[in-house]
């Protein structure tokens, strides 16, 4: 069960503009309900805006990325000011500087010549621009901070990836836990199993391969294991899950039923998988109805597994078909 003390959320970065602060060029803010209400229940914010930051000031002139997509520079759209030098290095040491705080994800302003992680107007110098850029400082962070999950708000809009994102988050959080705490091959191995049906959700082929990391673990040093074990399985978690997918791991589960449950209480089952699978209803009701056998039937195994709470269910991220 995923639960989280109120004293000791989890550290997520993000552009201070979406928690409602006027730190916009115009004086304005972006502010999204979801991220600072719903999530900030359950996340300790480490607000950044790197514009004002640096000295830009509020309100303040527009810039834009130019030139080349792989080494852009940050300009002011109308005066031509290059801010380009001063974004590079206040972007690097404050990268550094988060990369201390153990953040479990990210989430930056889309569109943002500093912040936008992806799709990022460059401009040539004819005027046309190409969306190959990523903003400055989202760039050096994802560099410093490599498998920390990051999103833009406004891909959070959608249902999927809004769950694939905030369950990475989860699991980094509980990655990090393991990497940090007493870690030991033994602990390495209780992890990795109770993560099973999560793992086989995202994709088998990476599954497997880390369980072949596990079993070799003896032949890694602590250090190169714990590099070598978090960068596949943050790897694996960011490939998306579907509804093919999650009704194989619903299947597998409801194998270790097979001498506990009635031919109608298995039909049951078997309709909800099936009616999920077809999009008729949320991921949420095959779910609980494994809970609940897990529950009545005491399947340690299952008991343990993430898979089925992988995050607090008031978020409702498995409520949407």
């Amino acid at each position: 069960m995923t639960t989280i003390n109120p004293k000791t959320r989890i550290k997520v970065g993000v552009s201070s503009c979406l928690l409602g602060e006027k730190v916009r060029w115009n004086g304005d803010h972006k502010q999204d309900l979801f991220v600072k209400d719903l999530l900030g229940r359950f996340f300790e914010w480490v607000p950044t805006c790197p514009e004002v930051e640096i000295g830009m000031g509020i309100p303040r002139e527009t810039v834009q990325l130019t030139g080349s997509p792989k080494s852009p520079r940050m300009v002011g759209s109308s005066t031509g000011t290059d801010w380009t030098a001063h974004m590079n290095r206040y972007s690097k040491k404050r990268s550094m500087e988060l990369a201390k705080l153990n953040l479990c994800g990210y989430i930056f302003k889309n569109r943002s010549p500093s912040c936008g992680i992806a799709r990022i107007k460059v401009y040539k110098e004819d005027g046309n621009s190409t969306p190959n850029g990523t903003g400055l400082f989202a760039d050096a962070f994802m560099q410093q901070c490599a498998l920390v999950p990051v999103e833009d708000e406004g891909r959070l809009h959608d249902p999927r990836i809004r769950e694939n994102f905030i369950t990475r988050v989860f699991a980094y959080h509980r990655l990090s836990n393991l990497l940090n705490g007493r870690f030991s091959r033994k602990a390495l191995v209780e992890f990795h199993t109770t993560h099973k049906f999560q793992l086989l959700a995202h994709n088998r082929k990476h599954y497997d391969a880390l369980g072949k990391l596990v079993a070799t673990a003896k032949q890694f040093s602590p250090s190169e294991l714990k590099h070598r074990y978090a960068e596949a399985f943050m790897q694996t978690l960011s490939f998306k899950t579907s509804a093919k997918k999650n009704a194989d791991v619903l299947y597998h589960m409801l194998g270790f039923f097979k001498k506990l449950l009635s031919a109608e209480e298995k039909k049951v089952v078997i309709e909800a998988i099936e009616d999920y699978r077809r999009e008729l209803v949320p991921l949420i009701v095959p779910v609980t109805l494994i809970r609940h056998h897990v529950l009545v039937h005491k399947v340690a195994y299952l008991a343990d597994q993430v898979y089925l709470n992988p995050h607090p269910k008031e978020l409702m991220l498995r409520n949407h078909v």
